[in-house]
């Protein structure tokens, strides 16, 4: 003869366990040791069958992230802020110049181009170039008339202006652009016959102003040229 008896499971499930009165636990106190070894190990003694609800239970646990995982998370992000603060920003390309198109000179008060100082035919021709309009015309007619007279000559721009004379001997004529015309500059111009007709402040010195609709007398200002080289010039 068998006796069915309930035996509970840790998760508050029962299930029956059919023994031989035989093994009966002895006492109540044994039947509790039973109860307390199934509730430790999930399997019931008697059997040797592991409980299925505890199983259940372990299966539902997620096993927690090791620590070194989010340590490691930390990191990387940090390198990559680092990476993207030294990199470099590629640089923008400076703007090429378009075809065609060239620096324009400044122009001062008066219209006269602003040219730095140096020594030559080079910085006259860019004076000439940048004057203004019609005085362009004008100021290249006077450098082909100097040139005719004094075959020598040396030129040089200082303060803005196209100095004519003979090198190692100093000046003797410059040009000067204004608002309505082009002013020649004879430095020893009281000594030269007939005087150009302009007056100046300073004692030797005398003017031609040209004018756009007021042709230069060629023959005249070459005459004036050659005297002009053979007075003394001016040191400037």
């Amino acid at each position: 003869m068998r006796r069915s008896r309930t035996a509970p499971c840790r998760s508050g499930a029962s299930r029956d366990i059919a023994t031989p009165l035989t093994a009966a636990p002895a006492s109540r106190g044994a039947f509790t040791d039973q109860i307390s070894i199934i509730a430790r190990t999930g399997t019931c003694p008697l059997e040797h069958t592991p409980c299925p609800a505890r199983h259940r239970n372990r299966q539902q646990r997620a096993p927690a992230s090791p620590p070194q995982k989010k340590a490691a998370k930390k990191a990387s992000k940090k390198v990559a802020k680092k990476t993207a603060a030294t990199t470099p920003k590629p640089r923008k390309a400076a703007a090429k110049p378009q075809a065609g198109k060239t620096a324009t000179t400044r122009l001062l008060s008066g219209g006269n181009p602003q040219i730095a100082k140096a020594y030559g035919d080079a910085p006259v021709q860019a004076y000439i170039a940048a004057m203004p309009g019609w005085k362009s015309a004008i100021g290249r007619q006077i450098d082909t008339l100097v040139e005719r007279a004094v075959p020598e000559v040396y030129k040089a721009v200082k303060w803005n202006s196209p100095l004519y004379g003979i090198e190692g001997e100093g000046w003797f004529l410059s040009l000067h652009t204004f608002t309505n015309y082009v002013k020649v500059a004879f430095f020893r111009g009281t000594s030269l016959d007939p005087m150009p007709p302009g007056e100046s402040r300073t004692p030797h010195t005398r003017y031609l102003d040209v004018r756009e609709h007021e042709p230069i007398d060629e023959a005249q200002f070459i005459a004036w040229v050659k005297q002009a080289r053979k007075l003394p010039g001016e040191k400037m």
